[in-house]
C-alpha cells in the first residue's frame, strides 16, 4: 500500500505542477480562452494552490518533516477539484468533467491512505 500511495502522490503532484503552471504562465491563446471563463485573479489563485499542493504531496513525505501534511495537501485540493468537476459538467465538457472527477477520487485515495492506512512516521 505504501508503494501505491507513493505512485499516486508522484502522479498527482506531476499533474498539478503541470496544470498549475499552465494557470500561472499560460500562452497568449490559452490565456484568452481561460480569461473568457475565469477572472485572471482566480486563475492565479488556482495556479498557486495547485503548485503548492503538489509540493505538499511530495516534500513532507520525502523529507519526513510533518508527513501528516500530505493528507492535508490532498484534502486542500478537494474543493478545487469538486468545483472543477461541477464547472466542466455544467458546461457540457464531459471528458474534462470525468478527468477532474478521477483526480478528485485519486486525491481522496491518497488522503485516506496517508491519514489512516499507511501514515508516515516523522523523522526522529
Amino acid at each position: 500500500m505504501n508503494v501505491l500511495a507513493w505512485v499516486l502522490q508522484v502522479v498527482l503532484a506531476s499533474v498539478f505542477v503541470a496544470h498549475g503552471g499552465l494557470f500561472l504562465a499560460p500562452s497568449a491563446e490559452v490565456a484568452a480562452q481561460m480569461n473568457a471563463s475565469l477572472p485572471r485573479w482566480f486563475s492565479l489563485f488556482l495556479g498557486v494552490a495547485e503548485v503548492a499542493a503538489a509540493a505538499g504531496l511530495i516534500v513532507p513525505a520525502l523529507l519526513r518533516i510533518k508527513p501528516g501534511s500530505v493528507a492535508l495537501a490532498a484534502a486542500g485540493l478537494l474543493p478545487i477539484m469538486a468545483g472543477a468537476t461541477v464547472m466542466h459538467a455544467s458546461r457540457g465538457e464531459g471528458p474534462e468533467a470525468i478527468t477532474t472527477a478521477l483526480l478528485l477520487a485519486l486525491l481522496v485515495t491518497v488522503g485516506y491512505l496517508r491519514w489512516k492506512v499507511v501514515p508516515m512516521a516523522a523523522r526522529a
